[in-house]
């Protein structure tokens, strides 16, 4: 079972940006990777069909565990211009939460 790949790892597999759309669509939980990942399936739908087929590749069949990346994903909502409030609802936490995460950071 491939549930210890870790976050760098899958930031290499996937490049930051599909991984960020993978840890939005599935953190926090085990997800089976299939041997083929077709264009309507939900991981294709979150990161796309290029990255859901290195996943595929790389994994499959087994299953993961998508972390919840809430430090990688506020880096990246932040340089995407985001404020600390839209930070924290996309990040299901609150605003002072979001500034301790950057104050941590």
């Amino acid at each position: 079972m491939s549930e210890r790949l870790t976050t760098e790892e899958l930031i290499a597999l996937l490049g930051e940006k599909a991984f960020v759309a993978l840890a939005e669509a599935f953190g926090g939980r085990r997800l089976y990777v299939p041997g083929i990942v077709q264009a309507d399936h939900d991981i294709s739908r979150a990161i796309g069909a290029a990255a859901a087929r290195h996943l595929s590749e790389r994994v499959a069949p087994d299953v993961i565990r998508v972390p919840l990346a809430r430090d990688i994903r506020a880096r990246h909502y932040r340089a995407g211009g985001l404020s600390n409030g839209a930070i924290a609802s996309k990040l299901g936490i609150t605003e002072p939460a979001v500034n301790k995460l950057f104050a941590r950071m």
